[in-house]
């Protein structure tokens, strides 16, 4: 089986369930959207919830994408930036936990941490001090570790540092490693468009996007969009919410759909949408499957609140999986 090596913002995530919205007017935080704050303010939003019922868990995109692998039995990596603190602390305690190898430089500035206020309506407000994780630099970079393994996972989200994107992408193709990438956001790839298409063009063989993301990459509908990004790269995934997935690669197009389940929270969605792919991938699955896993990892994630899933939850999925397989 493949082995897996993610790099990305690592964060910890503190999900806080709200009972009205007050508190995001109080804070100026629009609703549903991801803001990003300063130390002093992240500090008063969690002191200024603390009395409402919150639980941590280590986050960031390729974070909860590498996480989902491990509990998923995949041999797996993550490389980021931590503090030199408790929050650092628990980051890496809680990959360890679930069986990821990590990779962590470990900076003076304090580790970035999410706060994640879930409205009485499942609405996620994100105030996201970044801290270390935007710390990480290319020259962090071990060429050793990426000997490791076998696929090498960016979250888009990393965008913004071009030189630590392109040498670890270097670092993949030195080692014969295939790359996917995440594109992270819509914004972050309006932001960033030529980097991306560069990026792929270049580097990705495998290529996450949702709806929103695809349109502003191409500036296409789904079904163009789907042609567009896998004629840039390998393999082209187009994720549609609760109307499934399309993936593409050469001639062959594949259509995914959703599982009936009860949403709470949409949080890590698309991130374990990767996990499932990505671990079927790894085991050399035809597309089907492999969308299939996805498919089924996004749909268990949304039935809880937060991107963590505990060993109950993924006892069950493995049983599913084995099924799968057989």
């Amino acid at each position: 089986m493949k082995r897996i090596l993610g790099i990305g913002n690592a964060l910890v995530d503190v999900m806080t369930l709200i009972d009205n919205d007050n508190i995001l007017k109080k804070f100026s935080l629009p609703k549903g959207s991801m803001q990003l704050v300063d130390n002093e303010k992240s500090q008063l939003i969690k002191d200024g919830t603390a009395s409402f019922k919150n639980s941590l868990a280590s986050g960031g995109s390729a974070a909860n994408t590498i996480h989902g692998l491990a509990m998923l039995k995949a041999e797996t990596g993550f490389i980021g930036s931590v503090g030199k603190d408790e929050t650092g602390d628990f980051f890496e305690n809680d990959m360890k936990a679930a069986g990821v190898k990590t990779h962590l430089s470990r900076s003076n500035t304090e580790t970035g941490t999410a706060v994640v206020l879930i409205s009485p309506d499942s609405e996620r407000t994100f105030a996201t001090h970044l801290g270390a994780a935007v710390e990480l630099r290319a020259n962090d970079l071990n060429p050793d570790h990426f000997k490791q393994y076998d696929i090498l996972y960016l979250e888009g989200y990393l965008i913004s540092d071009v030189i630590l994107v392109e040498t670890a992408c270097q670092l993949a193709l030195n080692n014969n490693m295939k790359i996917a990438l995440d594109m992270a956001s819509y914004n972050v790839v309006e932001a960033n468009l030529n980097h991306f298409i560069n990026l792929i063009k270049k580097y990705a063989d495998i290529v996450f996007a949702n709806e929103e993301e695809a349109k502003v990459l191409t500036g296409q509908d789904p079904a163009g969009a789907l042609n567009t990004i896998a004629g840039m790269s390998n393999i082209a995934i187009i994720k549609l919410g609760g109307e499934g997935s399309w993936i593409k690669r050469g001639d062959e197009i594949v259509k995914i759909s959703s599982l009936p389940v009860k949403c709470i929270d949409t949080t890590g969605a698309g991130d374990l949408f990767a996990s499932g792919f990505l671990y079927g991938y790894a085991r050399e699955l035809d597309l089907e499957k492999c969308g299939i896993l996805g498919s089924m990892m996004a749909g268990k994630v949304i039935e809880i609140i937060g991107a963590r899933m505990n060993e109950e939850k993924f006892s069950s999925i493995n049983s599913a999986i084995n099924s799968i397989l057989e």
